[in-house]
């Protein structure tokens, strides 16, 4: 289910904006980053990707003009991913119609019960950091098996 919907998603934000998700979402983190930018190891972590991976990336978003690369001043060997202000126009044109896009096939189809109890299960995942674990729950309980309704 979550393919079919980052695939639904994706497809209709390229025909309303031209950017592919993977795409927006580097502009996203970009746009949130002190000074729109953000160090290239920075930023493939971030996006949970190698660097070689976010490099073929940010090659098409280089290409259009969307987001640069920059010298690190201070490490030669490392660079920055920075927004530009065409990059930034077009996530703010993008922006409102894939908020739309996300309510539309995923928050609008749950009950408000359901979305509590989805951000309550987000929020406790979270809180055990990033991290992968060993599977075990610090209460000794069974892994996957929820605390009864």
């Amino acid at each position: 289910m979550h393919a079919r919907l980052l695939a639904c998603l994706d497809s209709e934000l390229q025909a309303s904006s031209g950017l592919s998700l993977p795409d927006y979402e580097v502009l996203v983190h970009l746009s949130e980053a002190e000074g729109q930018r953000m160090r290239m190891s920075d930023l493939a972590e971030h996006l949970d990707i190698s660097p070689s991976g976010l490099t073929r990336r940010l090659d098409g978003l280089v290409a259009a003009g969307l987001v640069d690369r920059v010298q690190c001043p201070e490490d030669r060997r490392g660079s920055f991913a920075v927004l530009t202000r065409l990059g930034y126009g077009r996530l703010s044109e993008a922006a409102p119609e894939h908020a739309a896009q996300v309510r539309r096939h995923f928050a609008d189809r749950l009950t408000r019960r359901q979305l509590t109890s989805l951000a309550e299960a987000m929020e406790a995942l979270g809180a055990g950091g990033a991290g992968c674990t060993s599977g075990a729950r610090e209460d000794g309980g069974v892994p996957g098996a929820g605390e009864p309704d």
